[in-house]
């Protein structure tokens, strides 16, 4: 690889981390540490699952069909793909994840810096910071450019000061029995999921191989070698950064319990190893790291949306609705966009994964039923998992826990693969295998 190429790819995975690396990154890692304990490893390694390696599978399955995000998931369905897509689009868009973002800036920030808490000056800093993610995405083209080359390298010293602190000075002992009673490893799935950053690589594929072709690369084959080689410097980063943080959370597992709230927690770590001038650095890298997010996350849902209206929605357009819709929701804090986001998400994700999993073996399968069959049996099992929890409809949870993976978050993947069985049987007239995949 020239130089060139090297640092093509260096900023565009820089880009990918910063835009994965939103308000979820930095709250949950340092929780799942804290109810680990000792046994911090397991509960991040289920992270990493959910996060990282499913993330950059969206992103290679993405990359097959060049970013075309609705023939990725076609042979699902062409109605059922589409549907699939705009819910994972809008729930990484305004719904939820990019107002999550502007109220962890404000609350984990913010707040701390000004040492009070109004209604006003939550306004006043959302205001602010939706005003920076317009004017820094209006511009499609400069969004990966502004990202890699100069928001992430501010983002990745101030996180790499805090991680590389904490562990030459220990803050706190740790626990050598965990402070929760669920599997840890489970736990650390769902927190994965609720990152958003599955769902969030299917908008920003997107991102990454038009930054590369914009790079002057026209080559198929070399569009995707090199948006993959970007999708694992990020990955890389990515972990390095979890798992410092989980190990930061695990210190304070003597001294605090499971019900110390997220945001604040990630204050205690910072004055604990950096002291006053840690509500700086915090409000810093907590800004840089939702900011980054919320540009990449308003580009891609305004792209996608202009892209299936065939331009008669303008990308400014959408940029514009999207920044004033989150702004209002951002108002209502973290914990209740949290809350609201988790019982979507659990339906949501596992059948976009399950989907692009099943693209892997696309060239294998000649029946667009297979897809079907592992789509909509997914999808079932989603709802029924999430339903049976809402409404505490106890025969139907006990049921589906005892499916193969339920302890580790993957009740789903046994009926997905007896449903795609189910659908290999069922004849269909007409197949939408296209051949205008790269790979």
């Amino acid at each position: 690889m020239n130089n060139k190429k090297a640092l093509d790819v260096l900023v565009v995975g820089f880009a990918l981390f910063s835009m994965f690396f939103g308000a979820g990154n930095l709250l949950f890692p340092p929780y799942l540490g804290l109810v680990s304990g000792s046994s911090w490893g397991v509960s991040l390694s289920g992270f990493i699952l959910t996060d990282i390696v499913l993330a950059l599978v969206v992103v290679m399955a993405a990359v097959k069909f060049d970013g075309d995000l609705d023939l990725t998931l076609s042979r699902a369905g062409k109605k059922f793909a589409r549907a699939i897509i705009i819910a994972s689009i809008l729930c990484i868009g305004p719904l939820l994840a990019i107002p999550r973002n502007g109220a962890t800036t404000y609350e984990m920030g913010i707040a701390p810096i000004l040492g009070f808490d109004t209604p006003i000056a939550k306004l006043a800093v959302s205001i602010v910071f939706f005003a920076l993610t317009l004017v820094l995405t209006i511009r499609p083209s400069k969004v990966v450019d502004i990202v890699g080359k100069f928001l992430t390298p501010a983002l990745l010293l101030c996180l790499g000061l805090l991680i590389v602190m904490g562990i030459l000075n220990p803050i706190g002992d740790v626990n050598t029995a965990q402070l929760i009673e669920n599997n840890l490893f489970a736990e650390g799935v769902e927190q994965g999921y609720q990152t958003l950053d599955t769902l969030a690589a299917v908008a920003f594929s997107t991102v990454a191989i038009t930054a590369i072709a914009q790079r002057g690369y026209t080559d198929s084959k070399e569009k995707v070698k090199l948006t993959l080689q970007a999708g694992l410097v990020s990955g890389i980063f990515l972990a390095l950064v979890y798992g410092g943080l989980t190990y930061l959370g695990s210190m304070l597992s003597t001294t605090y319990g499971a019900d110390t709230p997220q945001a604040t927690l990630m204050v205690i770590i910072t004055n604990a190893i950096l002291g006053k001038p840690g509500k700086i650095i915090l409000g810093i890298t907590v800004s840089l790291a939702c900011l980054t997010t919320s540009i990449g996350l308003t580009s891609s849902t305004a792209t996608y949306f202009s892209t299936i209206s065939n331009g008669k929605i303008k990308y400014e357009t959408i940029v514009i609705a999207v920044s004033i819709f989150s702004l209002v929701l951002a108002n209502f804090g973290v914990s209740t966009i949290i809350q609201f986001s988790a019982p979507i998400l659990q339906i949501v994700c596992p059948v976009l994964v399950a989907i692009v999993a099943t693209t892997f073996l696309d060239k294998y399968i000649s029946n667009d039923n297979v897809f079907r069959g592992v789509a909509y049996i997914t999808l079932l099992v989603s709802i029924l998992s999430v339903g049976s929890s809402l409404f505490n409809i106890t025969q139907i949870s006990d049921l589906l826990a005892k499916l193969p993976l339920a302890q580790y978050g993957f009740n789903w993947v046994l009926p997905a693969i007896l449903g795609g069985v189910i659908g290999a049987f069922i004849k269909t007239k007409n197949s939408i295998r296209t051949n205008k995949k790269v790979v």
